[in-house]
C-alpha cells in the first residue's frame, strides 16, 4: 500500500496534512529549505481547488490567470523524515489585483513549523498584463476571508 504524502484533512477550516518523505531531506535528515516551498505550493493548490469547488483552475474559471506575485516565509521549526504537519489555509487579504493566501503549518501537537503567505496577482489571459480581480472571483475569495486580526 502506498501512503499519501499530502491530502485534505478538513474543509472548515481548510487544512492539508503533509508527511515528510526521506527524499525531502539532506544527508543529515533535515528537510531542505527549498522543500518548504513545495509544501506551501501543494497546500495552496489544494485550497484553490477547494475554492473553485473542484470545477477547474480557480483563476481560469473567472477569466484570469493567477501567477505568483510574491511569497513570504517565516521558518519556525525543523522537520525530519516521517514528520507530519497540518497546513491551515485561508484568504487573508483581497486587494484590487492581488490577494493573499495565508498558510500556517503546525505539527499535530500544535507546535508551529512555518508561517507563509502566497500572493497571486490577476492577469489577463490574452496579454498577460495585470487586471482587476473579477467580481465573481472576489466573491469566491471573500467566502474564505479571515483578516489578519482574526487569527
Amino acid at each position: 500500500m502506498i501512503r499519501a504524502t499530502e491530502y485534505v484533512l478538513s474543509d472548515q477550516p481548510f487544512v492539508v496534512r503533509r508527511t515528510v518523505r526521506w527524499g525531502d531531506c539532506d544527508p543529515a535528515g533535515v528537510v531542505y529549505t527549498g522543500r518548504f516551498t513545495d509544501y506551501l505550493l501543494g497546500a495552496v493548490g489544494l485550497f484553490s481547488d477547494h475554492i473553485a469547488g473542484g470545477a477547474g483552475r480557480l483563476g481560469t474559471l473567472h477569466g484570469v490567470g493567477t501567477p505568483c506575485k510574491a511569497m513570504r516565509f517565516e521558518f519556525i521549526g525543523t522537520l525530519w523524515p516521517d514528520d507530519v504537519i497540518d497546513i491551515e489555509c485561508w484568504i487573508e487579504a483581497i486587494r484590487t489585483r492581488s490577494y493573499d493566501i495565508r498558510c500556517m503549518a503546525r505539527r499535530p501537537d500544535g507546535s508551529a513549523v512555518f508561517d507563509a503567505t502566497f500572493s497571486p496577482i490577476c492577469v489577463r489571459l490574452d496579454e498577460r498584463v495585470g487586471t482587476s480581480i473579477p467580481d465573481s472571483l472576489r466573491a469566491a475569495l471573500s467566502a474564505f476571508l479571515r483578516p489578519a486580526t482574526a487569527r
